[in-house]
């Protein structure tokens, strides 16, 4: 069947992602680290690089003295506001232009060491987020309730340049990010041969608390990221199954439901991890080291952005930029993709949309292929029994409801989720701190809660259209499987009435 207005097919998988189903130890180093594949997921498709190659010496000397806590114990740069200091004594050189050695020879002119210019843009963007807050730091810590203060306005060329380099290569704004810099390419591995997805084989690369103390608070809460993380294998992979099998349109549910399934399968473990944040990094904590994670764009800090000098923006432009934020990770915006959630047209999501940018380029172009198949191949309407693909079903089948069902699980695992987070936030920022915006400048009360009613929502009304809730009202599914779809659907009721009572509570005392 036609339809009109309809956009021209996307291209093949194959064709777009050549090394989706690649062995990832097989790709060269030119190749984006964190290029996708459906075993390393949205992590780097390789343990990240932990060194600097030795150009970069007097940088990787004062990232590693920085931290508050080193590696052996001592007291770094950061414990007495020495950092800031440094770098303005000339301590550091520009080393901008030995980012050329990391072209990789005999190849071509553009070609470079990916997972060098990757490792460069971490270090470096540790740097910049630690000399810019270094002052806010100092402000905390010796006063909790005073605030942040001011953060320093310039960013030197010593550290500017470098790292807009590097980031201009990798096509990232210059500033520190969730999964170029801060998590998910600072972590290592005891042993190797174990992998990522044994908790107690990681450890971080770079810190700014006293995170590489694999017990510390800080360690926990990017620890914990990378461990969840490490299971989106089979979450891409049932995504790019599910999406295949409805382009085909087959009365044949079985392989939906095998992608489904697969699916199911690693949001349950992801949020099994998530659910350790609680124990790995304690709420107590996380207001100290999360001063060195604010970004520029909507902070008090920052009032007038802040000046790169010695780069392509001149040293008069004002840069504003979005701090290190978990809502940069993948997972749930490939199931909000994937599963056509549509989110309220307001500004709380258009700071959602902004946050795109901050993701490694690989992980941008997956997202945005999967936001236009999902709606070219209609994976609402095919998983529903509502929409142009119902013709192709039996609609009588003794499975009717089981794609609806599927459906509703996977979005109540988005709302989990989203829950947990809200959570978080709640736990660990709002009942602890009056500052009103999150390190990625969103609103700290109310951001959250926009994803989250926009899932209930959905939820609400597939339970509806679809006619499961008519099906189980009637006895006509399963009485196990009735019961639990019952339980998921009140529990979402009940959330919704707690989540709309807990952001008047904390909007009406913040004055937001």
């Amino acid at each position: 069947m036609a339809y009109l207005n309809e956009s021209p097919p996307l291209p093949p998988l194959s064709t777009l992602f050549p090394h989706i189903k690649s062995d990832a130890t097989t790709l060269p180093r030119s190749i984006d680290p964190f290029i996708i594949t459906t075993t390393t997921g949205f992590l780097p498709c390789r343990p990240p690089l932990v060194h600097l190659p030795a150009q970069f010496d007097a940088a990787t000397k004062i990232v590693e003295d920085m931290p508050i806590v080193k590696e052996d114990g001592s007291s770094g740069l950061l414990a007495t506001f020495k950092l800031g200091p440094l770098i303005d004594s000339g301590a550091l050189p520009d080393l901008s232009s030995h980012i050329a050695d990391l072209r990789i020879k005999g190849a071509a002119e553009d070609a470079y060491d990916l997972e060098a210019v990757t490792a460069l843009f971490r270090d470096y963007s540790f740097l910049a987020s630690a000399y810019l807050l270094e002052p806010c730091w100092e402000s905390w810590s010796k006063d909790n309730d005073g605030g942040y203060g001011l953060g320093r306005a310039v960013l030197p060329q010593c550290i500017a340049a470098p790292l807009v380099k590097a980031a201009d290569i990798l096509d990232l704004p210059p500033f520190m990010s969730y999964a170029a810099s801060y998590a998910l390419y600072n972590y290592r591995l005891v042993n190797p041969n174990l992998g990522p997805s044994v908790y107690e084989n990681l450890r971080l690369i770079r810190a700014f608390e006293r995170g590489l103390d694999p017990a510390s608070s800080e360690a926990g809460f990017i620890l914990t990221h990378v461990h969840m993380v490490q299971e989106t294998g089979p979450l891409i992979s049932g995504a790019v199954n599910l999406l295949s099998t409805v382009e085909g349109s087959s009365k044949d549910t079985t392989a939906a439901v095998a992608a489904f399934q697969t699916m199911l399968s690693a949001m349950t473990r992801i949020e099994a991890h998530m659910e350790q944040m609680w124990t790995h990094s304690l709420p107590k904590d996380y207001l100290s080291y999360r001063t060195f994670i604010f970004g520029i764009t909507s902070q008090s800090m920052f009032p007038n952005g802040v000046i790169y000098q010695g780069t392509r923006y001149g040293d008069s432009k004002q840069l504003y930029f979005r701090g290190e934020s978990g809502a940069n990770d993948s997972i749930i915006p490939l199931l909000d993709h994937l599963l056509e959630i549509p989110m309220p047209q307001n500004p709380l999501t258009e700071i959602l949309r902004d946050f795109r940018s901050y993701r490694p380029k690989p992980h941008r172009e997956f997202l945005g292929w999967v936001m236009s198949k999902s709606a070219e191949v209609g994976v609402k309407a095919y998983c529903t029994g509502r929409g142009r693909h119902s013709e192709n079903r039996d609609v009588d089948d003794a499975n009717a409801t089981l794609l609806p069902t599927l459906y509703l699980k996977l979005l109540d695992h988005v709302r989990s989720f989203r829950w947990r987070h809200w959570l978080f936030a709640r736990e660990y920022i709002i009942k602890r701190s009056s500052h009103p915006t999150a390190t990625g400048g969103s609103p700290i009360v109310t951001w959250l809660p926009n994803q989250l009613f926009a899932v209930m929502d959905l939820m609400e009304s597939v339970y509806q259209d679809s006619g499961l809730k008519e099906a189980v009202d009637a006895g006509d599914i399963d009485d196990r499987e009735g019961k639990v779809v019952k339980e998921m659907m009140d529990n979402v009721t009940t959330q919704r009435e707690k989540l709309d009572r807990e952001v008047k509570k904390y909007c009406a005392e913040r004055g937001a």
